[in-house]
């Protein structure tokens, strides 16, 4: 317990629940260290920001460039817009410009700035003007703020300016507040990642009056100005947004700061904002909404589109994708679900992401023959906040009010509807007498029952309406008239219309659902054989080859793809199994998205003038490539098919990430057995050759010696010492340079006619001295042909294994070399009656640099893996088991060729 003390007297406050309070957020914590790294590693954005136009941002950024300047940081200006301006003008000079580079357009040539001369002069910092400006065409970015965030990632700290209208989310509160249109934004994430920003505010009054000074535009444009979009309320409410928004970022910076500092503050809100997407115009008001909303609240932003049954036209898609890219650029996350009513989808999404508050547009029908939107997601949403945002005027204007359903389906549909139903009341009116009106009803009935399976809800309503009415005047009594005579008549009229209506509309929806859930079905089978073919690839040239296939076959699309190397430099050309060849203006691109591991290429904002699309493959070390799709197709991917390719792109960085560290760790495993061989090898050498060169030595110095010179015996052994010892090195650099052919594959036997007997007596003779206290028996078929085999290496073998034996079998025990033919191979069998070999050193036995434990000092290991290499370079198999009767036996079988009988006579 911690004891506190209060006016009233004393109290205690439990310890625990104290620590409780001080004890920082774990996950809060890490993100706050997290965020500090980054901020500590990455390059800085500057932002001189004004309400508009005039405010002085050019002038004070070219201000401080010169501060920076003075500390001695590397500064040049990337582009400035002086506008003419003389005292701008000015502060030019003393800084280092970069000439602009020149595109044609349309015959004539536009100025832009000079990214590459940038990026290859790699100053400290650079100054770039006006980050909303829309790039000329034939830019390698849409948007100057693009450039601005590729000059951030190769390390280079940019100074801009911007204006407050030019925010994406303010943009249309600016169109409300001027009348202007505003269509140079930059989205709100950029701005938010400035690590700095300097607000340049002056009085309105003031403003004017630099305008009817001409010091911001030439006087008849300042004129203008100021009866439109500069006017003093204009001006006025600008002001207040810019510092408004200032305000509010400085709030987030003292909270980050609270939190940083872990000093206690109630900011425990777990706020979290779900705006729903769709093809309207008017969601992009909502979205800029959502994502001011977000920012005040300092909550994260969950944009949600809902997919349903009812088939979108291409304007319709292609204005779905604007608002989802409007979303993403303003920093919400994004997340598509199925469902036909869309209330409970937003409301069941709202679950799943833990959502606070909904945000949705105000509905703009005055009636409807069903609950709007709003109170559909009112009823269902328990416990969520609704916020209603209201529509702009235009959008409202645009909006006409509509006391009836909108028509959805082809004016076709309808026609073939009523067709349908009219040609089968035709056929049944010649037989009405024999079939009786009411089996007509149920021929009818069926009719459009049946209609569903190839058309929607609305044509079906309608048939089943239009064939009431046929029947009613073509075949109840009285007929020619709608007149019934008989209330059972009437009833019947009735029920038919309902269950006409009613099986129609049902068989249709569920028609579309299986549409749906068949579009899914695709979009789950194209990743599930993705990702069965990633998991069966073992390297990354199958992971290639099944990237192509996938994207090939679910995209119709050429592919091509780029790989990085292991080590993370940057490939040089493209994988051998891509479909499509790309020229050097192409592989720039694919360059461009490796070092910066963004999107670009054709369907994009960056570098559009290429024939491909090119996705990076990042990894959390490094990019791992770059896949580019061409599709043969001109339109744009749906957001279906763009987030089935994202997948997609996903699931192969993974598998090509597993690959590398495979690859990692297999060069790892043998990085630390070459190790391992090394110090081996080291150890055996460095014994191998201090033995005979010591005994060399020693023999040699007593040579010397006056008292053995005229001692012939003496002289004699120690010469014989000098001798052995100078053929025990000589057998040490034979093995090493065999082992040295075996492993560079440079061992080609030399095959010529051979006498086994040859072989074993020349290598008997050679191991003479070894072999003089052990009783060799040779043991050759008579009938032994001569044999096709390289002499010298089937000596070395013999030879090897005969001192082996010599080595480690006993004095007097017995060696015996037996030489058979066996069908069609040769057989040479090498054994003692020593000790034999241990079970578990069987399976090593010809393994480099082993030696059975508790073996005598001497000897590296090697012969008996050279052995069996020899052996192998022959085509031929060793056998190495212990004798039932004692000791060791080799086993070793040529498959040869036989001299013939004729051969021989000849």
């Amino acid at each position: 317990m911690r004891r506190s003390e209060c006016e009233g007297g004393n109290y205690y406050i439990p310890l625990m629940q104290s620590l409780d309070q001080i004890r920082p957020d774990p996950d809060a914590l890490i993100a706050s260290l997290k965020k500090e790294e980054e901020k500590a590693t990455k390059a800085k954005l500057k932002i001189f920001f004004g309400m508009c136009a005039g405010v002085g941002k050019t002038y004070d950024m070219l201000k401080a460039a010169h501060e920076a300047k003075s500390k001695g940081i590397d500064v040049v200006v990337g582009y400035v817009e002086t506008h003419k301006r003389v005292e701008t003008e000015s502060l030019l000079q003393g800084l280092i410009v970069i000439p602009r580079k020149k595109l044609e357009y349309r015959g004539t040539f536009l100025e832009e700035m000079d990214l590459d001369a940038i990026l290859f002069r790699k100053p400290k910092l650079v100054l770039v003007d006006e980050l909303a400006h829309t790039n000329a065409p034939g830019s390698r970015h849409t948007k100057r703020y693009q450039d601005v965030q590729e000059l951030l990632n190769n390390g280079i700290d940019v100074y801009s300016t911007i204006n407050v209208q030019h925010l994406e989310s303010r943009a249309d509160t600016v169109a409300q507040i001027t009348g202007s249109t505003i269509r140079e934004t930059v989205p709100d994430s950029m701005f938010d990642q400035a690590d700095e920003v300097e607000i340049i505010d002056i009085p309105p009054a003031e403003l004017l009056k630099r305008l009817s000074e001409g010091k911001v535009y030439t006087p008849e444009r300042s004129q203008q100005a100021i009866q439109n979009f500069f006017r003093k309320g204009n001006l006025t409410a600008l002001r207040e947004m810019a510092l408004r928004l200032t305000a509010e970022r400085v709030d987030h910076q003292l909270r980050d700061y609270m939190q940083a500092q872990r000093i206690s503050g109630p900011w425990k809100s777990g706020q979290r904002l779900l705006v729903g997407i769709s093809q309207s115009p008017q969601s992009a008001s909502l979205i800029r909404w959502a994502r001011r909303m977000a920012y005040t609240m300092n909550a994260s932003l969950v944009a949600v589109t809902v997919e349903t049954a009812k088939p979108l036209s291409e304007s319709n898609k292609a204005q779905l994708a604007k608002n989802i890219k409007l979303a993403q650029e303003l920093g919400a996350e994004i997340i598509t679900t199925a469902d036909e009513e869309i209330a409970q989808a937003l409301v069941r999404v709202a679950g799943e992401q833990n959502a606070t508050q909904i945000l949705l547009g105000k509905p703009q029908r005055l009636f409807s023959f069903r609950k709007n939107l709003l109170d559909r997601v009112i009823e269902k949403s328990g416990d969520l906040d609704i916020y209603v945002v209201g529509g702009t005027e235009e959008s409202s204007v645009k909006s006409k009010p509509s006391h009836f359903p909108e028509i959805q389906s082809n004016f076709l549909q309808y026609i073939a509807a009523v067709a349908a139903v009219s040609v089968i009341a035709m056929l049944c009116y010649p037989v009405t007498s024999f079939l009786g009106y009411q089996t007509v009803s149920l021929i009818l009935l069926l009719t459009v029952a049946l209609l569903p399976l190839k058309l929607s809800a609305g044509p079906v309503i309608i048939a089943a309406a239009w064939g009431a009415l046929v029947w009613d005047f073509f075949f109840i009594p009285p007929r020619f008239t709608f007149a019934i005579a008989s209330g059972q008549d009437i009833l019947m009229v009735i029920t038919y219309f309902a269950i006409a209506a009613i099986t129609g509309t049902l068989t249709a929806r569920i028609r579309a659902r299986e549409k749906a859930v068949r579009q899914r079905e695709e979009r789950a089978v194209a990743l599930y054989s993705l990702t069965k073919d990633l998991s069966s690839a073992r390297g990354q040239d199958e992971v290639a080859r099944a990237v192509v296939s996938n994207i090939k076959k679910f995209f119709d699309a050429e592919v091509t793809v780029f790989l990085s190397d292991v080590d993370g430099d940057i490939f040089t050309k493209a994988h051998q199994v891509s479909t499509f060849e790309v020229d050097e203006k192409e592989f720039s691109v694919a360059v461009w998205v490796y070092w910066n591991e963004k999107k670009a290429g054709k369907f994009t904002d960056t570098l559009p003038f290429a024939q491909a699309t090119y996705c990076p493959m990042s990894g959390p070390r490094y990019s791992l490539g770059v896949i580019g799709v061409k599709f043969n197709r001109s339109q744009q991917l749906t957001n279906d098919q763009d987030t089935l390719l994202q997948n997609f792109i996903s699931q192969i960085a993974s598998t090509l990430e597993r690959e590398q560290l495979n690859e990692i760790a297999q060069k790892s495993v043998a990085f630390v057995e070459s190790e391992q061989l090394y110090k081996t090898l080291f150890n055996s050498i460095s014994h191998e050759l201090r033995t005979p060169i010591a005994a060399i030595v020693s023999a040699s110095e007593t040579m010397l010696e006056d008292r053995t010179a005229s001692n012939a015996e003496v002289k004699e052994n120690l010469t014989n010492e000098i001798h052995t010892a100078a053929e025990r090195l000589n057998r040490l650099i034979d093995n090493l340079l065999d082992m040295t052919r075996l492993e560079s594959g440079r061992i080609k036997p030399a095959l010529d006619w051979c006498d086994i007997n040859d072989l074993i007596n020349t290598a008997l003779r050679k191991l003479d001295r070894e072999l003089s206290k052990h009783k060799i028996i040779v043991d050759v078929s008579p009938d032994m042909p001569l044999v096709k085999l390289d002499f010298v290496l089937i000596e070395q073998i013999i030879t090897n294994l005969l001192h082996n034996a010599s080595l480690y079998t006993p004095t007097d025990s017995n060696i015996q070399i037996r030489a058979f033919v066996d069908g069609q191979e040769c057989v040479l069998i090498i054994s003692d009656n020593g000790p034999g070999f241990p079970k578990e050193a069987l399976q090593r036995i010809f393994e480099k640099f082993y030696r059975v434990p508790g073996s005598k000092a001497g000897g590296t290991g090697l012969g008996l893996s050279i052995v069996q290499g020899f052996v192998a370079a022959h085509n031929g198999t060793i056998k190495v088991e212990n004798r039932k009767e004692g000791g060791a036996q080799f086993t070793i079988r040529f498959p040869m060729q036989f001299l013939n009988q004729n051969v021989v006579k000849d």
